[in-house]
């Protein structure tokens, strides 16, 4: 007897059909062909074990199963679910006629319970622009699954309760969840406050301006002195996520396995890589593709502390996903693409002693150079923002007295980030100001006979490249924002030029 049954692979970050066939006929022997892998094909131990201990029948006679499309190479141990119901369908102990509307995925326990997988959102989303009517899959998975609209997704915890309600037995429901009412109940903010911070003002000013228009930003200054602290407080700052943005963060963690919230992802993602870090471990791929921390970071803050002492190799692989906001990983058989439109937020020593020449401890102007050296030319230019942190002095530290909190703030960039968004309306892909192109620059950034005279000057005498002269323009476009000015003045160019400290002459001291 011939069943066919549905589940899915994912790619990148979107899934694709996989189409099960199981025939049973005569004679003995286990055949699984399709480009399996161990965990598949390891998959028949899981299945006859499950079986043994739940009493159903493991055919003995000829099986043979086909993974279509036969030339992609299956992974992964969540068929285990799929393999089995076909079986039991092939071997007449289960009813065919509403296996093929439904799409089955999920891993098998020996006991015949049913273990998570990876990739939920992304598989539902599939079924659901499939014409699937449902998607039956593990109970830690449904959550996330539940997101996608007019699908049914069923729960199961255990292969009896598959096949009790392919047999009419069950009273199993579909998980319901009001997507919308949902991400605005789970909607939160980190724990993180920039009340907690005292003093630097500059730096806190800076860090308002990246808020308001994503830019990114580099934190130069001796250790201790708050460069760790101010960065884990800037998503605190940050617009709170739109729906889409969650539904795309969360698609990536579901790929990777790492969804710890049960659903849709509601705070934008923290990450902060050690400087040990591979350069495929940060930007993706692998033999089998998975996304890498700028992905995982999409939507959100990626934190590089102690900047230099990243190998060379790993920030370079950073360039162009921070000029397309996407990285595409292209091997001998595959090509994936995975977004990754994050903020960097990158710290540093100024030396390594830690120290600036003029401190005490601190090494000489070449040394300096030698170390920042590390750091290449073409990288600094994508950070838009150089700002340097001082040590507080001792009279901030034990004030009593709080700065301004994180909610405060926030609501400034809110209402930059509200005017970007009706400036940008008509655009699908560009929602703040550091994602303009040249061509958006020129048309929004328009300058002033003054603010030409002062910015031509600001070239000249720092050496400036083209790349950093359009970064100069984005972030004076964002400091008028927050000034609530639809043009840009003088003085907004003239603090956008403060922040290219290290473009600066004399700033090695």
């Amino acid at each position: 007897m011939l069943v066919q049954l549905h589940g899915s692979a994912v790619m990148g970050v979107s899934a694709q059909p996989i189409t099960i066939e199981v025939n049973c006929s005569g004679g003995i022997g286990y055949h699984l062909v399709g480009l399996p892998d161990n965990a598949v094909r390891e998959s028949n131990y899981r299945i006859a074990a499950a079986f043994q201990n739940n009493q159903y029948k493991f055919p003995g006679k000829k099986i043979t199963i086909n993974m279509a499309p036969a030339d992609q190479r299956k992974e992964g141990s969540a068929y285990d679910l799929t393999l089995a119901v076909g079986i039991l369908a092939a071997s007449g102990q289960l009813p065919t006629d509403a296996l093929g509307d439904y799409l089955l995925m999920g891993e098998l326990a020996l006991d015949g319970s049913i273990r998570p997988i990876k990739g939920a959102l992304p598989i539902a989303i599939y079924a659901q622009q499939a014409g699937f009517k449902g998607f039956l899959l593990p109970q830690e998975n449904a959550p996330e699954a539940a997101i996608v609209n007019d699908l049914e997704v069923y729960a199961v915890s255990h292969l009896r309760e598959v096949v009790n309600f392919f047999k009419g037995d069950s009273d199993l429901q579909p998980l319901e969840v009001d997507t919308r009412k949902t991400f605005a109940e789970q909607l939160k903010y980190p724990e993180h406050d920039f009340s907690d911070v005292r003093g630097q003002e500059s730096v806190k000013r800076c860090m308002e301006i990246a808020a308001a228009g994503g830019h990114n930003i580099i934190l130069i200054g001796p250790p201790g002195a708050g460069k760790t602290m101010l960065a884990k407080r800037l998503p605190s700052i940050l617009p709170p996520m739109t729906l889409r943005e969650a539904l795309e963060t969360t698609k990536i963690h579901s790929v990777v396995g790492r969804n710890n919230q049960q659903g849709l992802i509601s705070m934008r993602p923290f990450r902060s890589p050690h400087h040990t870090i591979s350069d495929m471990a940060l930007v993706g791929g692998g033999q089998y593709p998975q996304p890498g921390e700028i992905s995982l970071a999409h939507n959100g803050v990626l934190f590089l502390d102690e900047l230099p002492e990243f190998k060379r190799s790993v920030l370079e692989v950073m360039r162009q996903p921070l000029e397309d906001r996407e990285v595409t990983i292209s091997r001998a058989k595959f090509t994936v693409t995975y977004p990754s439109s994050f903020m960097l937020v990158a710290s540093m020593n100024p030396s390594p002693s830690g120290y600036f020449a003029t401190e005490k401890g601190g090494n000489s102007p070449q040394e300096m150079q030698r170390y920042l050296g590390k750091i290449s030319g073409p990288l600094l230019d994508r950070i838009d923002l150089h700002i340097e942190v001082e040590p507080v002095p001792f009279e901030k530290l034990a004030a009593k007295q709080k700065g301004e909190c994180s909610a405060q703030i926030r609501q400034r960039v809110n209402q930059a980030r509200q005017q970007q968004t009706l400036r940008f309306k008509a655009f699908d892909d560009l929602h703040y100001n550091a994602q303009m192109t040249t061509r958006q620059i020129r048309k929004y950034c328009g300058l002033d006979l003054a603010s030409q005279q002062l910015i031509k000057t600001a070239m000249e005498r720092l050496g400036l490249s083209a790349r950093a002269y359009d970064r100069i323009l984005k972030v004076a476009r964002t400091i008028a924002d927050l000034d609530s000015k639809t043009k840009i003045e003088s003085q907004h160019i003239a603090e956008a030029i403060q922040y290219r400290s290290l473009d600066r002459e004399g700033w090695l001291g």
